[in-house]
């Protein structure tokens, strides 16, 4: 705030006191220094700067700057939780996004943590793409000075298990950057591994950089870090739910439940393309029938994170069953001694793909322990991935549904020999729970799938099948906000009868206007499948004039197959339409991304 008027005569200085500043330096007030400072500042008056930067500056602190490269808000939490501990033991910290910061920028960093996550096959989050890129090209800068740590997170089920954090501590490395610290790769369950790596690294910075000169803690945190929720992943709240209704008609080869799910009093909020977090409890029959086949105990004690409890009780809520880890196959192969599982860990593909497809329950049956062999309940229960929860796209607007929050959620489902199997969280929602019953829930904000913020800016949707559930949130949205830009939604699934998602809906926003176009495609009502690439396809022209208008582009669903097959068809949008190289128009839809302009909510 700047003095009242008849108070700047005492503190501006005339040009006499600022001839006999050294001299004087001692005499000033700290607000007569201050404004002196800035005079000589933009005076650059001799050599007077030098005097006031050594003299009465204090010196900077070396900051501990941590980035993060998040897709679903995971990297995102711990790379939070990590600045935390930093502030708290005394540390300058600055924590950004990856998309925060222009690349060229790493070369000010000397003191950098990294925690990233990799997204589909090895691929850079879409926040730490640009970082990411840049490091590996030969624009990248000396990084001598610079000291580093990574923390990799990552699903061992995938064939790139944390590429992205080792593609970065393999670029640091090689720009001449030194580790803090080792790189430390998590999985699914990252809490324990992720925590011992926080504890070493703030320890290393700490030591390095209190040799260092320091002021004050000037911590650089998102602006959400003081408004969130109390409630988290690791303290969720414990919610009401009010509708699992099937949206999917009755000769469907899909089950798809529109959930309700009321948040009450808990002060949860969200915004479109956030993602609710779901914790769920194992079906009590799978339970059943995975003791069964252990040949255990159900009321057997096993201890987990220092708590008590029965083997039922912690297959039901601890441990993952309905997924099976590589590493749980290994296991299971060495004690039971099978061939045929021995035979498979050679193949790496195989067995990514069996995990796949097998309930742990599966393949204890497919390979019985003999008679001689030794289980304990506690062995077991070792050997098995801690319990995560599920993240499902919000498909609701909190202008429009206040305390409420509504997902779409497709029932995973299948036959394993004469055994039906569940998903774990879609069985819990679809089947484990009465209407009413508790659900344990968080939100986890994903502010790399976010409308514009320029309600002029006309959109582009494309979610097939239950990927259209962000976009069930954008309309909502925009809607209530009287957003004038232009909408246009591809929706696709199987059949037209059985499969059109919230028709009724689409078909009102369609009438009222709000709704620009909407393009279909149900790929088995025709002979020839159709999909929505296709539809993109056939309105190329119009898809790249929305494109040169502004419009964002935005992709939820399948990341295996659809999303490529998308991107691959707007590159050739482009390139026709722009009539660009291939080259130019990778960098078109490159720079399209860059300016959050063409955005994926993919699993």
């Amino acid at each position: 705030m700047l003095p009242e008027k008849q108070n700047l005569n005492q503190t501006m200085l005339d040009t006499n006191q600022l001839a006999s500043f050294k001299q004087s330096i001692n005499d000033l007030s700290p607000l007569q220094l201050a404004w002196a400072s800035g005079y000589l500042a933009a005076k650059a008056e001799g050599g007077v700067n030098d005097v006031i930067a050594s003299e009465t500056a204090p010196a900077e602190q070396a900051t501990l700057t941590i980035l993060y490269g998040s897709q679903t808000g995971n990297a995102k939490g711990v790379a939070k939780s990590l600045a935390a501990k930093a502030t708290a033991e005394g540390l300058t910290v600055e924590l950004k996004s990856m998309g925060e910061i222009k690349p060229k920028a790493i070369k000010n960093i000397t003191h950098l943590l990294i925690v990233t996550s990799t997204n589909g096959e090895g691929e850079a989050p879409d926040d730490a793409i640009a970082l990411h890129e840049f490091l590996a090209s030969k624009k990248a800068p000396n990084l001598e000075h610079m000291h580093y740590s990574v923390l990799a997170l990552g699903d061992t089920s995938y064939e790139f298990f944390c590429q992205t954090g080792k593609d970065f501590d393999l670029y640091l490395e090689k720009l001449g950057a030194k580790r803090l610290a080792p790189r430390v790769d998590c999985d699914v369950d990252y809490d324990v591994d992720a925590t011992t790596w926080s504890t070493e690294v703030i320890a290393e910075a700490k030591a390095m950089l209190a040799s260092e000169t320091a002021s004050s803690n000037v911590v650089s945190l998102s602006n959400v870090v003081s408004t969130e929720s109390q409630y988290t992943k690791q303290s969720p709240y414990a919610a009401e739910l009010l509708v699992s209704q099937k949206i999917t008609g009755r000769d469907s080869a899909k089950d798809v439940r529109h959930i309700e799910i009321d948040l009450g009093e808990s002060g949860l909020t969200y915004q479109p393309g956030d993602a609710l977090g779901v914790w769920f409890d194992n079906s009590a029959l799978l339970v059943e029938e995975l003791i069964l086949a252990l040949k255990l105990n159900s009321a057997d004690k096993v201890v987990v994170a220092d708590e008590s409890l029965t083997l039922a009780e912690a297959l039901t809520t601890k441990f993952e069953i309905t997924q099976t880890s590589i590493n749980f196959i290994e296991y299971w192969a060495n004690k039971s001694q099978s061939s045929d599982l021995l035979a498979l860990l050679n193949d790496k593909a195989a067995v990514r793909e069996y995990a796949g497809n097998h309930q742990v329950v599966d393949v204890v049956k497919s390979a019985p322990l003999a008679a001689t062999a030794q289980l304990t309940a506690q062995e077991f229960v070792d050997a098995l991935r801690k319990i995560t929860p599920r993240l499902y796209s919000i498909a609701s607007s909190q202008s429009e549904v206040e305390e409420e929050v509504h997902l779409t959620v497709g029932l995973v489902q299948y036959q394993a020999g004469d055994a039906h199997r569940q998903g774990g969280a879609s069985g819990f929602l679809a089947n484990g729970l009465d209407e009413g019953g508790e659900v344990k829930v968080f939100i986890e904000h994903n502010d790399n799938f976010r409308l514009p913020a320029d309600s002029n800016t006309p959109v582009i949707m494309i979610g097939p099948g239950t990927g259209v559930a962000p976009f069930r949130a954008f309309m909502q949205e925009r809607e209530a906000t009287e957003a004038s830009g232009e909408n246009w939604l591809f929706f696709g699934d199987q059949t037209f009868t059985q499969d059109f998602l919230y028709q009724i809906e689409w078909q009102s926003y369609l009438k009222s206007g709000l709704l620009t176009k909407i393009d279909l495609a149900f790929s088995r009502d025709q002979a020839d499948k159709i999909y929505v690439q296709d539809r993109l396809r056939e309105n190329a022209a119009e898809v790249f004039s929305w494109l040169e208008r502004g419009a964002h582009i935005y992709v939820c669903g399948d990341m295996s197959r659809m999303a490529k097959d998308v991107e691959a068809t707007l590159l050739d949008i482009i390139a026709t339409q722009g009539k660009l190289s291939e080259e130019q128009a990778t960098a078109y839809l490159k720079d399209l991304r860059n300016a959050k302009r063409y955005q994926k909510d993919v699993y």
